[in-house]
Parts: structure tokens; C-alpha cells; sequence
């Protein structure tokens, strides 16, 4: 009896203590978005079945993180088996399909680290999803499209550059922090210029990596991409570095302190609403530096799990827009939904697909 006693007292404390603190959406509400938007940051993964050429490490198997991924997709490992990796690609699409406000995603491959002869080193490749599975599994779809990845160590790595541009690439992703890529490395200035040449953008991860279960965060330092960004390379830095430091300051602060010097670099808004990045998003979209400088992206399948909830958010959100949200089935739209309640205006949701020049027509009327 005492206990359901403090218990209330606790609950009503919580209710007070949330009426004077509540602030709600980080920018005023304004019309959303009314055409379809491009997710420019979407994962696709695959255990190797069905001859798909993908990889994931024993170490990453074995850990929690493997089950859920696998969860958001909406597969188990004995389907993934007996229809092959195939089968993830299509449960993306489908989902897409069945999104309101999403159109299309570009599908990101991701390339491994590099031994040193310059072939892919499985000893400390956490997982690997080949140019060749992504490119042919998305030309399958209408609403996929096609994003590479290859870590420059590769010898033939210009050659492979050529090929992706040749077979619909969209952008080149980039992890540094996993693959063991050194952005600011300049024996990679002639990829560098290919990719400029081909005008293929560059997508990093920056900031702090906790999706894997290793990480060399120093080479995920935003200042280190001054090198492509200073040969003309366009630079979508992803999450807008949010999480992490380097030299004592936040990376989203070093970020922001490059954006004078270079027009030609970008970030996205995927992966901000997750419970461990409460504030980024705040930042990112209230920051004057970053108008005209940011995109839609979801970091899907990481937006259909537990670590992104409209629960997190008692202080900018009603309880009503939190139980709305929250019900939404389609991971997408959850997704836009929670982003547009807390503030993002419509140019960010729409600017992906401008970015990239990919045609889309009108979203679901309500």
C-alpha cells in the first residue's frame, strides 16, 4: 500500500515537473512536406545466403545487436537461409512500397577494411555487403536505388569507382571508423578527384560509432574530411557528427565551424531522434549554418528498433502526439512523423530528392 502511495506521488511529481519544463517542438509546426521524400541514408544487409557475395563477422553474429537488425528487417536467419539475402532487399522495398510519405531510398552497400595487399581483410571486417549484390538487387525496384561503397586502399580502386558510377550509383558511403578509411590520407587524393570527376558525393559517417562492436572513432573526426571537401568533393556528413569528441570538442561543434569554408559540404538528420542523440536534432535544425546544408535520411533498419521511440520526447511532444506516433506501423512514416512533430520543416524532408535529382510525385493525401 505505501509503495502504490509513493508510486503516485511519483507519477503526479513526473507530471508537474513536466508541465513546467515542457517546451515543445524545437521549431514552430509548419505545413509538411507535400511530395514524396527520398530516404538518402537506408541499410540493407545480408548473412551470405543465396550466393550474395555479403559477410558478417563471427564477433557481430554473436552479439545482441545481430537479432535485432534482423528483427527491423523483418526476416530470421532460417527464411534468410533458405530464400537467401535476396529476401532483405525485397522486405525493404515492400516497406517503402507501403509508405505514405517515403518514396524511394537510395540502398547503401558497405565495403570491408583492406589488408595490405590491398584485398578485403574478413579478420577485422565487421560486416560486408558487395557493389554487386546492392547495384543488382535495387535495379529489381522502382523505389531503390543504388548507393556504393569502396574503402580507396582497394588497388583497383579508381577502376571500381568507374563501375559504380557505370552501374546507377547515386553516392559513395564510407564508415570510416570500421573500415579503417583515413579521410584526410592524402595518397587518396586521385580517388578523390574520380569521385569529383563522376560527381559521385561522398557519404561518411562522423561522430561517435556504437552500432558495431568496434570502433576507431579518431578516423570519424569531421575535420578530417577537409581534404576532399578542399578538392571539390560534395561531403554529406551523416547525423550531422552528433555524438562524439575530438581535441575535447564535439564533433558537431567541429562540424559547424567547417560549413564557412565549404560550400560543397552537407549533412543529414538520419538516426537523430534515437534515445542516445536527444539534443542533436535541436541543434542541427536550428542552427542558421546549417540552413540549405541538410537532408532526409532514416539510418533504416535502425529507426524500427527500440532505440527510437516518440517516448523519449515528453518535454516537446504531447501525450497524444507520442501515442499517435507511436502506433504508426510503417517504419518510414513513424519516422517522418516524429521528425516533422519535433520541428524539421519541409524544405530538409524534401531536399534529398532535389539533391540527387530523383523524380517523385505527391505524397498520400491524409
Amino acid at each position: 500500500m505505501r509503495l502504490a502511495k509513493w508510486l503516485g506521488v511519483g507519477v503526479l511529481l513526473l507530471l508537474a515537473l513536466r508541465e513546467v519544463f515542457f517546451s515543445g517542438p524545437y521549431l514552430p509546426l509548419a505545413k509538411p512536406h507535400d511530395g514524396l521524400i527520398l530516404d538518402m541514408h537506408c541499410h540493407v544487409a545480408g548473412i551470405g545466403a543465396g550466393d550474395s557475395g555479403c559477410f558478417v563477422s563471427k564477433e557481430l553474429r554473436n552479439n545482441f545487436r545481430f537479432k535485432i537488425y534482423l528483427k527491423a528487417f523483418g526476416v530470421t536467419v532460417a527464411e534468410t537461409e533458405e530464400k537467401g539475402d535476396q529476401l532483405l532487399v525485397e522486405r525493404l522495398a515492400k516497406g517503402i512500397g507501403e509508405s505514405q510519405r517515403v518514396g524511394a531510398a537510395i540502398v547503401l552497400a558497405m565495403d570491408g577494411a583492406v589488408d595490405a595487399n590491398g584485398q578485403l581483410d574478413r579478420s577485422r571486417t565487421e560486416f560486408y555487403i558487395p557493389n554487386e549484390f546492392v547495384a543488382a538487387e535495387a535495379a529489381k525496384y522502382p523505389n531503390l536505388y543504388f548507393g556504393a561503397s569502396i574503402n580507396p586502399h582497394r588497388p583497383d580502386a579508381l577502376e571500381r569507382l568507374q563501375w559504380a558510377k557505370d552501374n546507377g550509383a547515386l553516392l559513395l558511403k564510407w564508415l570510416p571508423s570500421i573500415q579503417f578509411i583515413d579521410p584526410a590520407d592524402k595518397a587518396h587524393e586521385p580517388f578523390y578527384r574520380k569521385m569529383v570527376a563522376l560527381d559521385l558525393p561522398l557519404l561518411t559517417h562522423a561522430g561517435q560509432e556504437r552500432s558495431f562492436t568496434h570502433a576507431r572513432d579518431e578516423l570519424a573526426d569531421p575535420v578530417r574530411l577537409k581534404l576532399p571537401l578542399s578538392l571539390g568533393v560534395k561531403v554529406i556528413v551523416a547525423h550531422t557528427a552528433s555524438t562524439g569528441k575530438n581535441e575535447g570538442q564535439e564533433d558537431i561543434d567541429r562540424l559547424i565551424g567547417m560549413l564557412g569554408d565549404y560550400p560543397n559540404l552537407y549533412s543529414d538528420i538520419s538516426s537523430m531522434t534515437q534515445g542516445n542523440k536527444l539534443g542533436y536534432l535541436r541543434q542541427a535544425i536550428t542552427e542558421e549554418r546549417l540552413g540549405g546544408r541538410l537532408l532526409y535520411g532514416s539510418d533504416f533498419p535502425l529507426i524500427n528498433t527500440a532505440v527510437v521511440s516518440p517516448w523519449f520526447y515528453p518535454l516537446n511532444l504531447t501525450r497524444k502526439q507520442m501515442q499517435s506516433i507511436g502506433v504508426i506501423g510503417n517504419p518510414w512514416d513513424r519516422d517522418v512523423a516524429l521528425k516533422e512533430a519535433l520541428g524539421v520543416p519541409a524544405d530538409i524532408m524534401g531536399r534529398s530528392a532535389a539533391f540527387f535529382g530523383v523524380p517523385l510525385g505527391q505524397a498520400a493525401a491524409d
